[in-house]
């Protein structure tokens, strides 16, 4: 029996975020006796021991930013070099993937994937700088290109994006199946009232999710419907300067810190409202949860309306309206949610048509590659 081909997806770590949830909703979904994944990474990650366990390996190199720019680049170089089996590099890392696909081939690796995730960079001037250089790198040292949308093509691909496969951040939809029962049980283990306008977010806490808006329109909510409730899931450098913002505005009762969980399925159906201002995004695989769970969603607009699936879920604002707006948006969106999964659910977003594609494509370099041996 052959070996399966094996794909190194690079990531800084294997944490609940969104690309990294859509490498597992693949991963796990994928015919692992044809396709196998491994992952270099930088630091540990919640999803490595799921990794493990499904036949993938999980190696650590030293991140950029903990070692500067030569070291990082000599690791990276070691690694290629000791790692002669891999044909097929799967770089995350929006434009730092550059850097890891030009040493990947000057190695000689003849796949080089780079996959756009985002549509900005997030950081210092410094940081964007460096990145911006990483990001020149792409062009010349990729061999293919995807996004997560035509939006993320555009940013990181500029006059190339036309090159780009559109990889769609697919999602199982019988996994988000709306459910009562479930929403009941969810709530009485969060202490949730029946009756209570329960508004959630799911994303790290970091300057790009914007908690801070999210915060200051939850406020709002409060002054109008005492009844409401905040539910906040992920972890971040900025989630103590959230919590300190709830205490300063006395909202200590009416703001639970969740963590990151892995029961994001269920806790999306004890949510009225999915409220996401973003600065910037790719195309969030949450929104794309949410609507398959039948939630509505009150958004920035300039997320992507490839986010819009077409089941009358999804509303826009505008980042700079106050949090008043915002507020009364929320508020007017609040409705009651029905049973079960409709028809209306784009095959384009489920993860089945997503690992089709991506595992004939996987499997269409190995032939390639077959191709051009001696």
């Amino acid at each position: 029996m052959s070996q399966p081909e094996r794909v190194l997806h690079v990531v800084v770590n294997m944490n609940r975020g969104g690309a990294e949830t859509l490498i597992m909703n693949v991963y796990r979904k994928i015919d692992r006796a044809k396709i196998q994944f491994d992952f270099l990474t930088s630091k540990k990650g919640s999803f490595d021991e799921e990794i493990k366990s499904l036949g993938g390996k999980v190696f650590r190199i030293p991140y950029v930013s903990d070692v500067g720019h030569r070291h990082y680049i000599r690791s990276l170089s070691h690694f290629f070099l000791t790692h002669k089996e891999y044909q097929v590099v799967h770089s995350h890392l929006d434009k730092m993937s550059g850097f890891v696909l030009k040493t990947a081939k000057k190695a000689g690796i003849p796949f080089r994937i780079s996959h756009s995730h985002n549509t900005s960079s997030e950081g210092s001037i410094l940081a964007k700088a460096y990145k911006w250089y990483a990001g020149r790198h792409i062009f010349s040292n990729a061999s293919e290109f995807f996004a997560c949308s035509e939006a993320a093509a555009h940013w990181l691909y500029k006059r190339q994006a036309n090159k780009a496969k559109i990889i769609k951040n697919g999602v199982d939809p019988h996994h988000f199946h709306y459910s009562e029962d479930v929403r009941q049980r969810v709530r009485e283990r969060l202490n949730i009232l029946n009756g209570t306008f329960v508004i959630g977010h799911v994303g790290r806490f970091n300057r790009q999710k914007n908690h801070e808006k999210i915060i200051e329109i939850f406020f709002e909510v409060t002054k109008r419907e005492p009844q409401s409730h905040l539910l906040l899931i992920g972890e971040g450098p900025l989630k103590k300067k959230m919590e300190q913002m709830v205490r300063t505005l006395g909202l200590q009762d009416h703001v639970d810190f969740l963590g990151v969980r892995s029961d994001v399925h269920e806790l999306l159906q004890s949510f009225d409202l999915l409220l996401f201002p973003s600065l910037h995004e790719g195309l969030p695989v949450t929104l794309i949860e949410a609507q398959a769970s039948r939630l509505p969603c009150l958004i920035s607009e300039v997320i992507s309306d490839e986010v819009d699936i077409g089941a009358q879920l999804i509303s826009y604002e505008r980042l700079e309206s106050n949090a008043h707006l915002w507020a009364m948006k929320a508020l007017e969106l609040n409705q009651v949610r029905k049973e079960g999964q409709g028809a209306w659910f784009s095959p384009d977003y489920d993860i089945h048509t997503t690992v089709k594609k991506l595992q004939n494509f996987y499997l269409g370099l190995h032939s390639k590659r077959r191709e051009v041996v001696p």
